[in-house]
């Protein structure tokens, strides 16, 4: 099994190649800190390198789908070239090999997903979501630009003037509101999310292998044309992890209060 290495992703086959991949950091809500994020990035490829994988699904375990990056990673990152170098091949690894994964993915969003969380959690085939999740990028509530996934996927799936909002304030969405918006494909109540998602999987891993997976590479065209937005958001992200707001951001967190960002300074 190629899955043997990880450590905070866990797995399970099921019939008709199914492959449940759950993050399972429960204690943290399913946070990313650099190990997680590695595998996270790393996994698609061996998803597609499996020959008893047809389809992958994947959840949080607990109550959460991801919180995000742990903060405490964060912290390590701020004005630390190497770290900020790696962490972009990493985020672009992580955006383009789900892209590139030629199997199906479905996520089955448990809960809040943020950050790392949600660039699986939206850029997924087909994503189910809770209907009381909680999905957002709040880079800029951290002092960051919106990098990850955001300016390839949300645009598509929200339309501009939401991808704006929600993007240039930070705010989060539920995924009954990500439904109507159609940035999910459907939101259900909480315990139902899952057996829809194998349900969805189920049906994906019993038909045409060649055809559902062509679809799915004729159909990421569409990202795949963005990727010179998406490269250059991440490149901006990780420049702004080299400037002084992401400090107050990530202090401001750590005390729970709204930042005071140096840039807004009067």
């Amino acid at each position: 099994m190629p899955f043997e290495d990880y450590h905070q992703l866990t797995f399970e086959r099921r019939d008709h190649g199914v492959l449940l991949i759950t993050i399972d950091r429960p204690d943290k809500y399913n946070a990313a800190d650099e190990g997680l994020h590695g595998e996270l990035a790393r996994v698609w490829r061996d998803v597609g390198a499996d020959e008893q994988t047809r389809v992958a699904v994947i959840t949080g375990a607990g109550k959460a789908f991801s919180a995000g990056g742990d903060l405490a990673m964060v912290e390590r990152m701020a004005g630390d070239y190497d770290r900020v170098q790696h962490m972009l091949r990493e985020m672009s690894d992580l955006v383009y090999n789900i892209i590139d994964c030629d199997k199906p993915i479905v996520s089955a969003i448990n809960g809040v997903a943020v950050g790392a969380g949600v660039v699986v959690a939206l850029l997924a085939d087909i994503a189910i979501a809770a209907e009381d999740a909680r999905l957002g990028d709040g880079h800029v509530k951290l002092g960051v630009a919106a990098g990850d996934h955001a300016a390839i996927i949300w645009p598509l799936l929200a339309g501009m003037a939401k991808a704006r909002y929600y993007l240039l304030t930070g705010e989060m969405v539920t995924g009954a509101e990500a439904e109507r918006l159609g940035m999910v494909a459907k939101a259900l109540p909480r315990d139902q999310v899952l057996d829809e998602a194998l349900r969805v999987a189920d049906t994906l891993g019993t038909g045409s292998q060649q055809a559902i997976r062509l679809t799915k590479r004729s159909l990421n065209n569409w990202l795949r044309s963005a990727g010179p937005t998406f490269d250059q958001s991440a490149a901006y992200e990780m420049l702004t992890f080299l400037g002084p707001d992401v400090v107050e951001g990530y202090t401001a967190l750590r005390e729970k209060r709204e930042p005071r960002f140096p840039s807004a300074a009067d």
